[in-house]
């Protein structure tokens, strides 16, 4: 683990990073200026005039960005200053689209809105989570709390009602008065809390290694129980809720976590191959995998049924060829439930190969600068959660990338920040609020050593003759 620095150029502890607070500051600039200038292409292109909520949706989406900058560089002040403009682009470019697909399908503007406020409700998580966590190492001590709270949010919509918990065939949802909510994506973050604690406390045993398989070290049978449990809450997830893509995701968040906290590929496959047992029971059993698997392997033979939605989405991203349609030129409505499910197709089609392509190098620049932080915070704990937290970002856009293109089944799962939804947007802004927490521990100044006024007042120290 990294000691403490002993750079001299280092500023003293409190001391305020211009150059920080500039380059975000620029950089949130130049995300809002991207959101603007695409709302008023698509208005352009799509009405042919300019609407006259524009000016409001400009002044709360600058607002937005504004407080966030605000409240990181006074809350946060060594924090990377690309995470949150990369969640600023991604933000923004998801509500561009959102209020694409409003003019497409009813020429009316009511989702679009809707998720400005969702943003606004992430955004005060994301201040609340800043404010309350001022040092995330204290979020060790209440691990096994978390674990408690995150398996109960996975739990509540297996439990519930079809009629207030089942869309699409998925038991996700807690849906009362009109108003719904995804635990999962909640529970998603206290179960990596959890496991970063847990494999901190556990890493040494489960490093150990009890005998040598055709050159792989593979770890003692007594320790394979955390492994299994996992394994087994995941396949309850996909059983109850016949839920794929968060029991996909819980599973290869743990598996990674654990490999990069024992550094033994032994784990990984262990974990490829619970999965791939996992799997080939799913399909044996359940006829929901089964339909999902054989629409995946030919969603041209299903093209009137469940191959529907991905054969439009192959379609569009055809359309869109390399340079894309232009922002409202193309038809995305086309793809059933493209503002969640398929909008990384919507803007394939729009902004061709190249503008997806743009798109997942800002995710891979978020992700890239999770797992910076990762490496050089000092504690282990900070190393494993923002390690944790980064790869689940990484994974669920490659299992929602995937669907969309027809590399993977279907899971049902959202792009994050991109795509329409409450809890995935606000779950996602709490995420990044950890991230940033760690980045400002990772990067502020260690305490200098202050050499002491009296004798009296000396340690005692062991030196070498």
């Amino acid at each position: 683990m990294a000691g403490p620095s002993t750079d001299p150029r280092a500023p003293a502890p409190g001391t305020p990073v211009p150059t920080r607070r500039g380059t975000e500051a620029w950089l949130l600039g130049f995300a809002v200026v991207i959101t603007l200038a695409a709302q008023c292409i698509v208005d352009l292109t799509a009405t042919g005039s300019l609407r006259p909520e524009l000016a409001t949706f400009g002044i709360w989406f600058t607002a937005l960005w504004v407080v966030a900058h605000l409240v990181v560089r006074k809350l946060a002040p060594y924090a990377d200053p690309l995470l949150l403009p990369c969640v600023a682009v991604l933000v923004g470019l998801g509500l561009v689209m959102i209020h694409r697909l409003d003019i497409a399908e009813d020429g009316g503007g009511e989702d679009a809105p809707v998720q400005l406020l969702w943003a606004t409700i992430g955004l005060a998580l994301f201040v609340a989570v800043l404010y309350v966590v001022r040092d995330h190492r204290l979020l060790s001590r209440y691990a096994y709390i978390l674990m408690l709270a995150g398996l109960v949010l996975l739990a509540i919509p297996a439990v519930l009602p079809a009629s207030i918990s089942e869309v699409y065939g998925a038991k996700l949802w807690i849906r009362v008065a009109g108003f719904s909510i995804q635990p999962g994506e909640f529970a998603k973050i206290c179960l990596v809390v959890f496991f970063a604690a847990y494999l901190v406390d556990k890493r040494d045993v489960l490093a150990l290694a009890s005998r040598k398989v055709m050159g792989l070290e593979l770890p003692r049978g007594r320790d394979l129980g955390p492994v299994l449990v996992v394994w087994v809450v995941s396949i309850l997830v996909l059983v109850f809720e016949r839920d794929l893509g968060s029991s996909l995701l819980l599973f290869g968040i743990f598996v990674v976590m654990l490999y990069v906290a024992t550094e033994r590929s032994s784990w990984l496959v262990i974990g490829l191959l619970l999965f791939a047992g996992g799997a080939f029971v799913a399909y044996q059993a359940f006829s929901h995998v089964q339909a999902r698997v054989d629409t995946w392997l030919d969603p041209f033979a299903y093209y009137d049924g469940s191959g529907y939605q991905v054969a439009q989405s192959l379609f569009g991203l055809g359309t869109g060829g390399l340079f894309g349609a232009g922002l409202g030129g193309g038809r995305p409505d086309t793809v059933p439930i493209a503002k969640s499910d398929f909008i990384a197709s919507a803007i394939g089609e729009e902004l061709g190969l190249f503008g997806l392509a743009a798109v997942i190098m800002v995710y891979l620049i978020l992700v890239e600068r999770g797992l910076r932080t990762s490496l050089i915070v000092r504690d282990a704990f900070g190393k494993l959660l923002a390690a944790g937290l980064s790869f689940a970002v990484a994974w669920q856009l490659f299992v929602v990338l995937g669907g969309v293109t027809g590399l993977l089944p279907l899971t049902g799962l959202t792009t994050p920040f991109l795509a329409y939804g409450g809890s995935s947007l606000v779950a996602n802004f709490g995420l990044v609020a950890l991230l940033v927490r760690i980045s400002d521990a990772a990067r502020r100044p260690a305490t200098p050593h202050v050499a002491p006024q009296r004798l009296g007042d000396a340690p005692t120290e062991v030196v070498q003759r």
